[in-house]
């Protein structure tokens, strides 16, 4: 006799979808975040509106897969890697240049992700800041800590409304809840390292 392979009840098709709502949700607002994107600035990316992206990440809208792609394209992943799970560290031990994604901001700053654990909140990045551009035209604010290093050139960090002017080996260290505004007022390139944690 062939097994019997009971068929999901329309309540558990419900409780499945709005749990890989919230699960992608909260995975694209991890992945903002870790990039010091705004909504705003993640919108003017993927057209997509301020509201619409609040929702997706909140698990209260259903985006469509055009609409994922462009998140996922903005984010600077895959989509495979927007819905994928992360690996275990081992599977990372090496990060390769190879697999590095570069991201470009709607501040027209270049991200390079060099690594991102999720489990320990870790995200590593080199930024690189072009003449006039940097993380907001305003300040903002969110969760986490943040250390920066400057590589080269001479980079602005502007904390509750505090210029501090860095330079090649100097370090920043922050919390993000502090409102907080990177720019490259300069006339030459600037790139630095930066550290984000989202669980401090």
């Amino acid at each position: 006799m062939s097994p019997t392979i009971s068929a999901n009840t329309p309540d558990d098709v419900a409780e499945t979808t709005a749990s890989t709502l919230a699960a992608i949700g909260e995975r694209i607002r991890e992945l903002r975040q870790a990039r010091n994107m705004t909504l705003q600035s993640l919108a003017d990316i993927t057209r997509l509106s301020v509201s619409m992206i609040s929702l997706v990440e909140r698990g209260k809208a259903s985006p469509s897969i055009g609409s994922l792609i462009s998140v996922a394209s903005a984010l600077g992943i895959t989509m495979s890697e927007l819905m994928a799970s992360e690996p275990s560290s081992e599977d990372e031990l090496v990060v390769r240049v190879g697999q590095q994604r570069g991201v470009e901001t709607a501040q027209h700053v270049i991200r390079k992700l060099i690594r991102e654990d999720r489990s320990r909140g870790v995200s590593i990045a080199i930024n690189e800041y072009q003449p006039d551009t940097g993380s907001a035209d305003i300040a903002v604010s969110h969760s986490g800590f943040e250390y920066g290093y400057v590589l080269e050139g001479t980079l602005t960090v502007e904390i509750e409304g505090t210029a501090h002017v860095l330079k090649p080996g100097d370090l920043i260290s922050y919390h993000s809840r502090r409102a907080h505004r990177i720019w490259n007022f300069g006339r030459r390139k600037v790139r630095a390292l930066w550290f984000n944690l989202d669980k401090a």
